[in-house]
């Protein structure tokens, strides 16, 4: 069994990971190869190219990134035709699996995509396209497989595997006594992204906000885990500029660490975002887009939601504040922590409300996405071995 997957950042790297462990307890032999970070690699998997290749996010940035991504996936689709695995897996990336996997489905191999395109907030009518590109959709949530049966696209619900890997009672004294921070301490967790490029347009407002925050509460702990080397100094230059009182203390990784120490978070939009409703932490988000990118979303009214967060958008209402562009102002972030520290009775609301979701979640997401996998597999196989003897 050979099996072909493609991640191209951090989260798509730790659900590859998880797969890649589910799918090998039911093939033990299977191999495991193609775009993957350190995660996937751990677990077996064979890196034709780092993940990190295919970190870059908006429009205009992938437009400036277009030629090289487009002679990487042309190498990769016939390395992977060469390859000729049973199936191929996109995990998150969307644009660039989807493209790719339209190829390979049409050279005949089985194609997946773990973790739905957000079409219901963009582009509605491009789910049928979807559809004839890969032959299952394995959705993160629930309310996405009821959108994609309107349009007659195969997709299952299957949980997401952070609702599995994180206990559902957050022990934050042991965090706390790990990272050897004062128990009696308010702790703020800042977490600014995992791609340069939101880290660079979210830095000085993170910095910004943590400042205003360390000078309203003096004794203030601030932490922030960052995804690679070179963004905790590019981040950690910007906190030395414009926030020295708040003394901002880099942590190499450990993100789920810094968010059970923390009583409150600030958060670039994304995954990061889930990870600390599971992780019940009241928190502000924030999302930054190139300048460009936000006005052809605005003008071209291509949102189809109110909310951008995941957990707003799990609940379907406002549990936390969120700031899109020029409404990221440090102050606005800061105020709007702040309101959560002062406001324990609102807090206390939230975290019963990241609890409930924590529930709906929790289903052995990775088991869960193997087992579909496994079932797409038997079926084109049984289906394989009729036309073969008919």
């Amino acid at each position: 069994m050979r099996m072909a997957l493609v991640a191209g950042e951090a989260s798509g790297d730790a659900l590859g990971a998880a797969l890649i462990d589910a799918l090998r307890r039911r093939f033990p032999a299977a191999e495991f190869a193609g775009v993957a970070g350190p995660r996937m690699k751990a677990a077996g998997c064979r890196a034709w190219f780092d993940s990190e290749e295919l970190a870059v996010m908006g429009l205009t940035e992938i437009l400036r990134h277009l030629p090289r991504l487009l002679r990487l996936r042309r190498t990769l689709q016939q390395q992977i035709l060469d390859w000729r695995p049973d199936v191929f897996i996109g995990v998150d990336f969307k644009e660039f699996n989807l493209g790719l996997a339209r190829r390979l489905k049409k050279q005949g191999l089985r194609t997946v995509q773990y973790v739905s395109p957000q079409v219901w907030a963009w582009r509605r009518g491009r789910a049928r396209t979807i559809g004839q590109a890969v032959d299952l959709i394995l959705c993160l949530f629930p309310f996405e497989p009821e959108f994609y049966r309107e349009y007659g696209v195969r997709a299952t619900f299957v949980g997401h595997p952070l609702a599995d890997q994180i206990p559902l009672e957050i022990d934050r004294a042991a965090a706390r006594a790990e990272l050897g921070v004062d128990g009696a301490a308010r702790v703020l967790a800042v977490l600014p992204g995992s791609r340069r490029a939101e880290v660079e347009r979210l830095a000085d407002c993170f910095a910004g906000a943590a400042e205003l925050l360390a000078a309203r509460y003096p004794g203030l702990v601030c932490v922030a885990p960052m995804v690679t080397p070179e963004l905790r100094d590019l981040f950690a230059a910007r906190c030395a500029a414009l926030a020295p009182r708040a003394a901002i203390r880099m942590l190499d990784g450990q993100a789920r660490l810094a968010l059970a120490a923390a009583d409150v978070a600030l958060v670039a939009s994304g995954t990061a975002t889930l990870e600390a409703a599971l992780c019940k932490r009241p928190m502000v988000v924030a999302y930054k887009l190139g300048a460009i990118t936000a006005f052809l979303l605005r003008s071209l009214g291509l949102v189809k939601v109110r909310h951008f967060s995941q957990p707003n958008l799990l609940a379907g209402s406002e549990l936390v504040p969120e700031f899109f562009q020029g409404a990221a102002t440090a102050r606005n972030l800061a105020d709007a922590l702040a309101a959560w520290i002062e406001q324990p009775e609102r807090a206390a609301r939230v975290q019963r409300e990241f609890a409930a979701i924590h529930q709906t979640l929790r289903r052995g997401g990775a088991e869960l996405a193997a087992r579909e996998i496994a079932e797409l597999l038997a079926a084109w196989t049984a289906h394989a071995g009729t036309v073969g003897s008919s």
